[in-house]
């Protein structure tokens, strides 16, 4: 959460000090692994590589360690200062795209078949996926991608997508965030300037992405190695603007469990603020966690 107070001040002020910070509440990454980071040490609660089939830990990429970072991490390596947004969440992590971030369309979507199929056992309750094609791609794949997440989001878990970074032009989300149900999330920046992130409306002319979040210049979870000395990195995009959301969703839910995928969107909808800047007018607007979290 700290990570990102740097960039919209106001909106995560003193919310650590009234939220369980994601206790008990288990989220599913879907990405490009992850590091065996300090920051998220004994939190990691299962590991499935869809794309090379390996089962220890591993992050070839360092996307999906810094998606998490942002998640999740507790910032242990920085004495507490770059903590994520729900620090004590725990995480199950779905490996589905490669080392240059990419991934085969049938690996992801045996990445959502595997989450759908483990959710119960392991107690999912959100689903973070920082991941996304081009709309128009392939017809017969996107509506696979579609209707996989849509199953996830009728089994009552929080889906939360990217909008991608084909934007700033309309008509660039990124599948699988046309979805009508999930929660779309697109990268604000601060300025004039456009940024890259994924704008609507949809082909269906549905308005997505359905709010914002901070992504640019984001510090967290660097891809640890031998060669790495240096804990954390910057990165940005819609990617990591979608972390942000599902760490804060992964809060809501560790103070109010019962809360369904339905109402956790309607509260959403009801906090988000109109704020100047690029994509801030998109869909709801900006994430508030303070009035989020009641």
């Amino acid at each position: 959460m700290d990570r990102v107070k740097k960039r919209v001040g106001y909106w995560c002020d003193g919310v650590g000090m009234r939220s369980e910070q994601g206790r008990g509440i288990r989220v599913a990454i879907l990405d490009t692994g992850i590091a065996a980071h300090p920051d998220f040490k004994g939190r990691i609660v299962s590991f499935e590589d869809c794309v090379n089939r390996r089962k220890l830990l591993y992050d070839d990429s360092g996307h999906g360690t810094h998606v998490a970072g942002i998640l999740a991490g507790d910032g242990r390596m920085s004495k507490g200062v770059l903590a994520g947004m729900a620090p004590k969440a725990e995480l199950c992590i779905v490996k589905v795209l490669d080392a240059k971030g990419e991934g085969r369309i049938d690996d992801i979507l045996r990445g959502l078949c595997w989450t759908g199929e483990n959710a119960g056992r392991l107690g999912i309750r959100v689903v973070n996926i920082s991941a996304g094609a081009k709309e128009g791609f392939d017809e017969r794949k996107e509506n696979q991608l579609l209707e996989a997440v849509d199953r996830l989001w009728d089994m009552g878990l929080v889906v939360v997508v990217s909008a991608g970074n084909y934007g700033p032009g309309e008509g660039t989300i990124a599948v699988p965030g046309t979805s009508r149900k999930v929660i779309t999330v697109g990268a604000f920046k601060e300025g004039k300037e456009p940024g890259c992130s994924g704008n609507g409306p949809t082909g269906e002319c549905i308005v997505k992405p359905d709010l914002v979040a901070p992504g640019y210049q984001i510090i967290s979870c660097n891809n640890v190695s031998p060669k790495i000395k240096k804990p954390y990195a910057v990165k940005s995009g819609s990617s990591m603007a979608t972390p942000v959301v599902s760490g804060a969703i992964a809060m809501l839910l560790s103070g109010y469990p019962d809360m369904s995928n339905v109402e956790i969107k309607l509260r959403l909808r009801e906090t988000c603020e109109r704020v100047t800047g690029t994509m801030a007018g998109t869909g709801w607007g900006m994430l508030r966690v303070d009035k989020l979290l009641f």
